[in-house]
């Protein structure tokens, strides 16, 4: 919003042509953000000739990822978007083509080349010529629903030996069914059963995606959906591109979507503002009652609009409004009109006054206990998305612009709330915060700190973790950042094979207390090893920090080492930018520092006790036992 889409592909070519890309790489994803779809692919082109293993090594604290991109036809238009894409999104893209047509041999062969880079991401792309390529002319329905068959059958195979023997995440997608290959059959009855057997195939990969951990199949169909061409017949030829430019740029887009919420950087607030965006007129001026919602072709642009926060809000995307108005009046618009489909309790704060909506977002974030690049900021007025998006540089900033029936699709552009999976958590978060919000009355009414955790009346469970928890387990690793002692991202199955493997435990941390459940709000990751039990990793929900959970945990871990007979605890520190609240965490509790900064030792003499303000559930056996077996590890 501060720089136009000219001068940031200026500043990026000026970079590409003085050499210096790698070393000021900090500043590309920032100007890609500035440009228009046009000049951010001219830039991806720049960007896919870069040298962008230097820019890794001179900026190691930019996320780096590497992803395979493999298929049937000719896929480098998708290698540059999808580098342009990931840089956009904040990202060091390391992205590789396989050789033409060679995604059986890559992903059928364990000892591929594929395998052996383990990148973060691996993309299959699928097309029909991988169908129609062994269908006979002359041809029918029926020969297209055998091979079909097949097709599915080698598919599902080759996800199923990804599982078995890649890393990351493998990448599948629905086949669009071309035009020109339906009206190769004359009669309406074949087109038919050709429809309706390509859209069974469609289904069971779709089915596939919803029911393997580490598969994700994008369905092509909706970014079809906006008038992309399918695919250029000349290119398609002379080629043998059989996806449009422009499809694979809407496929890189939502491999973009991807790689943030597997990353563990999906956003978690979405910050409204009111008139303009919410409603149409000025509340100030028109009143209650002369505000646009609910009623007429505009009003009802605004309610559908409310309905889709209303639905983000559902799957746990926190709802605040951040808006130039008087609190007061904006309360009774949300309580009283007739036509409002979000209510106050929609939302977990209402920031409503004359203040610079810089100054609002910072105290949102800093008020739910969580950095201002958790935040997704909407808001119709240019002047106000400009200032925000130079007072708070790390919220992302979406300019509504003024046809309200535009703005769904304008914030959901960019799936800056994409997940991996939403949990029961996630849709009870927005009730949570506001148990959250009774319990800041709480302690503002009590004398002290201590009288406010003896009144509350904190219960904590710790056990192994349960097959249904590994989702939410896997969700903590990808969204907690403050009190993450590695930073550690996990999936689902990632999870899960951690819980089962010998001499190892996957714990999960719940709390509860006089306002409510908390539900699962932590975990921790140990492992048995011949001079002690390893902590892997300790994490917990900034929503329950400064309660004495984490105190209670390990004092539970400790004793429970020392009885199983282990000799010490070991744990690590990975210092990042978001996790400094934890640097001291293990001396804080009796660990002794054995390699700078990093990892510590606790001798299993002095444990510390469990907080008298709280009580602490142990269920299970909650450390593996120091046996040969579980040493062998």
């Amino acid at each position: 919003m501060t720089i136009d889409t000219a001068a940031a592909l200026a500043r990026l070519r000026g970079l590409h042509r003085d050499g210096a890309l790698a070393e000021r790489f900090d500043e590309v994803g920032p100007l890609l953000a500035a440009m228009s779809a046009e000049d951010a692919a001219r830039a991806a082109r720049l960007l896919a000739r870069a040298d962008l293993d230097t820019a890794r090594e001179l900026h190691p604290s930019l996320p780096a990822v590497r992803v395979t991109v493999t298929g049937h036809g000719t896929l480098e238009a998708l290698r540059v978007a999808l580098v342009g894409e990931l840089a956009r999104h904040g990202y060091v893209p390391s992205v590789r083509l396989t050789g033409f047509g060679s995604y059986v041999f890559e992903l059928g062969d364990p000892g591929s080349e594929l395998y052996a880079e383990r990148p973060d991401l691996v993309v299959c792309v699928l097309d029909h010529a991988t169908v129609f390529d062994e269908v006979s002319v002359p041809f029918t329905a029926e020969d297209v629903e055998r091979v079909l068959a097949g097709k599915i059958a080698l598919w599902r195979g080759l996800a199923a030996r990804y599982g078995e023997s890649g890393s990351g995440t493998l990448v599948l997608n629905t086949v669009p069914l071309p035009r020109l290959w339906q009206a190769r059959l004359l009669d309406h009855r074949s087109r038919a059963r050709l429809g309706a057997a390509w859209r069974r195939a469609n289904a069971e990969l779709l089915e596939l995606g919803a029911s393997a951990d580490r598969v994700v199949v994008v369905d092509v169909d909706p970014l079809l959906s906006s008038a992309t061409e399918l695919s250029d017949p000349r290119f398609e030829i002379y080629a043998g591109a059989h996806l449009s430019d422009a499809l694979l740029g809407a496929y890189a887009r939502e491999l973009g979507h991807l790689v943030r919420a597997r990353t563990g950087r999906a956003k978690k607030v979405l910050a409204l503002d009111l008139d303009g965006t919410l409603w149409g007129g000025i509340l100030g001026d028109d009143g209650v009652e002369g505000i646009e919602v609910g009623h007429g072709p505009r009003g009802e642009a605004f309610r559908r609009f409310q309905g889709v926060a209303k639905q983000l809000a559902s799957q746990g995307v926190l709802l605040a409004v951040v808006s130039k108005n008087d609190r007061d009046t904006v309360l009774a618009a949300l309580r009283d009109h007739p036509g409002m489909l979000l209510r106050e309790d929609d939302f977990v704060r209402i920031l409503a006054d004359w203040s610079p909506k810089p100054v609002h977002l910072r105290a949102l974030a800093e008020g739910l206990n969580l950095g201002g690049d958790s935040v997704v900021f909407a808001d119709d007025s240019v002047h106000e998305c400009a200032a925000v998006a130079a007072g708070v540089p790390e919220t992302v900033v979406v300019h509504l612009g003024g046809d309200p029936a535009l703005h769904a699709t304008t914030l959901l552009a960019d799936g800056w709330f994409t997940t991996t999976e939403v949990t029961a958590e996630d849709r009870a978060r927005t009730r949570r915060y506001h148990e959250e919000a009774a319990r800041s009355e709480f302690l503002a009414a009590a004398g002290s700190a201590e009288e406010f955790l003896a009144g509350l009346d904190v219960s904590v469970r710790l056990a192994p973790a349960e097959p249904g928890e590994t989702a939410r387990l896997s969700q903590i690793t990808l969204r907690t950042n403050q009190f993450n002692l590695t930073t550690e991202r996990l999936s689902p199955e990632e999870v899960r094979e951690r819980a089962e493997r010998p001499g190892c435990r996957v714990l999960a941390i719940s709390a509860a207390d006089r306002f409510g459940s908390n539900g699962l709000v932590g975990a921790l990751f140990l492992r048995a090893r011949p001079d002690g039990l390893v902590v892997d990793n300790f994490l917990l929900s900034c929503r329950v920090f400064a309660r004495g959970i984490e105190q209670a945990v390990l004092s539970a871990v400790l004793h429970a080492a020392r009885d199983a007979g282990f000799a010490a605890v070991h744990g690590r520190y990975q210092p990042t930018a978001k996790n400094g609240k934890v640097r001291d965490l293990y001396p804080h509790y009796g660990f002794t520092l054995v390699e700078e900064g990093s990892r510590f030792v606790h001798d299993l003499v002095e444990i510390v006790g469990v907080p008298a303000h709280l009580t602490l559930h142990v269920e299970g056996r909650v450390v593996p036992e120091a046996s040969p077996e579980a040493l062998t590890i």
